[in-house]
């Protein structure tokens, strides 16, 4: 039976309500419950999941709505002094924290009248007048916040790019500005080489395997991952190019990208081109076969990190040739499956990738339900896509449905090798090697149980500096009877061996290429180049622990205690927002 509470005027963000949920889901008697604020979108994904009921259409966009499917009425004042005493608990916890607060955007800038950037992780629907008003601030916007229409992200950039300013994003997961993290990022010692990446963890895996290499990193602009299609026509990743290349700390450029259209992937190579600094290039999904005079191009995230640090430390550039050990696993006949459970969405298109190249797949690459590859029997799940995070916490910080995935895998008794990542970093589960622990002995245990052996293999994707122990996670993956290896790369590789399966490389010669597209012509401004030559000065709008990351590694932050204006009306919002920037440009002119 389901039960409906609304607290009115309760505003959470989404990631303490996430974990709230989490807690009162543990509750004796619960068999579902979902708790997020009224907005139109959270009531459609109460609808989606079968939780939507009469009581939740009068709540507004602040108010929290709890809908609780149990058996037992008794149950509902547990659940709700439970409800409580966690956000009291946040309360007692925000009032110890001393960054300044601001409820309006003028307060927030004469808090920090030097404030840069405005890191925006609100609900999408209400992303896009927000980040216009950082703009008219002068502000560069990093917009974690995704579900937004492609038409406001295009429109959002060439305003951004008018202005000489930046636009990370939509759906930007991760960056690093001048050595400080934003969103969910890793610890990287600084250095000299320069990122910009249409892809989250694929800028997380790059540079945290530059970190253990001994490289380091000036910065590392996240794009969103729909910069460089036809639409947006990379906006951002072109600009940031332009920028790293006049910013005197950086030597090496890394350009990082999930599969971009043809047109926009040949113009960012036309720029590249034309720089004096030499650049390294992965467009996941492409097989390059050579390489060009200062421009190098890489098939695996590992490989792109290892030509960017011997690029920085100005050694020849090596053909990169993974050894792999085959674990000593003996399989059954029956076991041919290799199946990839994956908490980062890069991570996991690296792996659907080079199983595809080692089985000579014609088909079976896809985008859909989260899944990349489902083909013979083998499938790899980006578990971080949009159908398993409506309303529920990402991977990285909820194990949940991974390990859910690992148990059903396991009892296929045509699974051979099963997959999976640990990512580490600002924003994820501060133990998630211990919270996937038992599951996989476990696993591990029964097949062996039913007279099979089952390979678990996985990477941690992190560096020493990490808030979480990267040497203990991988001991603890190790204990579980995780064979834990250096990269993706080399873990996906080593479960297409223990299958029979290789994929082969051959060694890259510099050639001369005759580009037909003209090279873009791009100045950076001065407040793209101050921006990456200092830490930043950030409003956050949103998600509070991003405060936090931010502040202990030296910048400096104001956070905007948002709300949804206008009672959430998004059409009432536009008007608003209309309206202050009439009123700003009336200024300007008098």
């Amino acid at each position: 039976m389901l039960h409906t509470i609304i607290k009115e005027n309760a505003y959470q963000d989404s990631v303490v309500l996430m974990l709230l949920t989490n807690k009162v889901s543990t509750i004796d008697g619960v068999n579902r419950v979902s708790i997020m604020m009224g907005t139109p979108a959270n009531k459609d994904i109460f609808g989606t999941s079968g939780l939507r009921t009469e009581e939740l259409e009068a709540a507004s966009a602040n108010d929290m709505a709890i809908v609780v499917d149990t058996e037992d009425a008794s149950k509902i004042d547990e659940i709700l002094a439970e409800v409580d005493a966690f956000l009291a608990s946040q309360a007692t916890k925000e009032s110890s924290n001393t960054t300044e607060t601001a409820r309006t955007w003028d307060k927030a800038m004469k808090l920090d009248p030097d404030a840069n950037m405005a890191l925006i992780s609100i609900p999408g629907t209400y992303a896009v007048a927000e980040a216009d008003r950082a703009l008219d601030e002068g502000l560069h916007a990093f917009i974690f916040s995704d579900n937004m229409p492609i038409e406001e992200e295009l429109r959002l950039k060439q305003k951004a790019h008018d202005k000489g300013l930046f636009v990370m994003g939509p759906d930007c997961g991760t960056g690093i500005v001048n050595g400080v993290p934003m969103a969910f990022t890793n610890v990287v010692k600084p250095g000299n080489i320069g990122i910009v990446g249409a892809s989250g963890t694929g800028i997380q895996e790059v540079s945290t395997i530059i970190d253990r290499l001994g490289g380091g990193v000036t910065n590392a602009i996240g794009t969103g991952g729909r910069d460089l299609s036809e639409t947006v026509g990379g906006i951002t990743m072109l600009d940031a190019i332009a920028a790293l290349e006049k910013q005197a700390d950086t030597d090496v450029i890394v350009v990082i990208s999930k599969p971009p259209a043809k047109a926009i992937r040949d113009k960012v190579l036309a720029l590249l081109r034309t720089i004096s600094k030499p650049a390294v290039t992965i467009f996941l999904g492409e097989k390059p076969t050579y390489h060009e005079a200062n421009l190098y191009h890489a098939y695996t995230l590992e490989e792109t990190a290892r030509i960017a640090v011997e690029l920085a430390k100005g050694e020849a550039i090596t053909a990169v040739e993974t050894e792999i050990v085959t674990p000593d696993i003996r399989l059954t006949p029956e076991q041919k499956h290799i199946k990839g459970y994956y908490s980062g969405g890069t991570l996991a298109s690296e792996a659907a990738m080079l199983i595809a190249d080692a089985l000579q797949l014609k088909e079976g690459l896809i985008k859909q339900d989260g899944y990349i590859l489902k083909t013979e029997g083998h499938e790899v799940i980006d578990l971080g896509d949009d159908i398993y995070t409506q309303g529920k916490p990402h991977p990285m910080i909820d194990p949940e449905k991974r390990i859910a995935f690992i148990e059903d895998a396991a009892n296929d008794p045509e699974t051979a090798v099963i997959l999976l990542d640990v990512v580490l970093g600002y924003g994820s589960h501060e133990d998630m090697a211990g919270q996937l622990a038992p599951a996989i002995k476990d696993v591990i245990a029964k097949a062996k149980a039913a007279g099979r052996e089952l390979a678990v293999i996985g990477t941690v994707c992190g560096t020493l500096q990490d808030p979480q122990d990267y040497k203990e996670q991988r001991q603890t993956l190790e204990n579980s009877g995780v064979i834990v290896k250096d990269s993706n790369n080399e873990a996906v590789r080593t479960g297409l061996a223990l299958v029979g399966r290789t994929v082969e490389e051959a060694d890259k010669a510099i050639r001369e290429v005759e580009s037909g597209e003209a090279a873009p012509i791009l100045e950076a401004s001065d407040a793209m180049l101050n921006l990456l030559a200092k830490q930043p000065r950030v409003i956050n709008v949103g998600l509070k622990s991003f405060a936090e990351a931010i502040t202990e590694t030296g910048g400096r932050v104001v956070q905007f205690d948002w709300r949804p204006v206008a009672g959430g009306n998004t059409e009432l919002q536009k008007v608003l927002q209309f309206l202050n920037s009439y009123r700003a440009e009336t200024a300007d002119v008098k």
